[in-house]
C-alpha cells in the first residue's frame, strides 16, 4: 500500500487548518504558502474532505475552509479514506464481503487479513489532534496563531 499524493496533502492541509483555527476561515491562498502545496492541487482536496464532511466552506472575501469538528474528533485513518479509498493491502478485502472465489482455500489469506487489521488499527489510533500536537512539540512549543 502506497499513500498518494492527495492523502498525504490532505493530512497535512488538515493539521494546517487545525493549527490556524481563529474562529475565522482558512484561505487555500494561506495554507499553500504555508505548506507549498499550489491552490490548484488544494481544491481537489479540498472537495473531497468538504463533500465527505470533514470541512466547512464559506465563499466571499472571508471565505476560506474551517474543521467541521473538533480535531480529536478526526481519525487520520477516515481522511485517509475520504482520499485513498480502501486502505485495504489486496483487492479481495476491500469488500465487506470477501468477493474472491478462491477465498475458502487461499492459504495467504490470513496474512492479508492481519495486515490489515494492522494497518487500520494504526491509522485510527491517531487523531488529527494528535498530529496537531505533534507539529506543535517539532517547532518547540514556540507557535503561535
Amino acid at each position: 500500500m502506497k499513500i498518494s499524493t492527495k492523502g498525504r496533502y490532505a493530512l497535512r492541509m488538515m493539521v494546517d487548518i487545525g493549527l490556524h483555527d481563529t474562529g475565522e476561515y482558512v484561505s487555500l491562498k494561506d495554507i499553500s504558502g504555508r505548506q507549498d502545496i499550489t491552490v490548484k492541487y488544494l481544491e481537489q482536496i479540498v472537495a473531497s474532505l468538504t463533500k465527505a464532511g470533514l470541512l466547512r466552506s464559506q465563499r466571499g472575501n472571508n471565505g476560506g475552509y474551517r474543521l467541521s469538528r473538533e480535531p480529536a474528533d478526526y481519525r487520520v485513518g477516515d481522511i485517509l479514506r475520504v482520499m485513498e479509498g480502501s486502505l485495504a493491502p489486496v483487492t479481495c478485502l476491500e469488500d465487506k464481503e470477501n468477493q474472491c472465489p478462491r477465498c475458502d482455500e487461499c492459504a495467504v489469506l490470513p496474512f492479508w487479513r492481519g495486515l490489515d487489521i494492522v494497518i487500520s488499527d494504526y491509522v485510527d489510533r491517531y487523531t488529527l489532534q494528535d498530529l496537531m500536537d505533534q507539529r506543535i512539540a517539532l517547532s518547540g512549543n514556540d507557535y503561535s496563531i
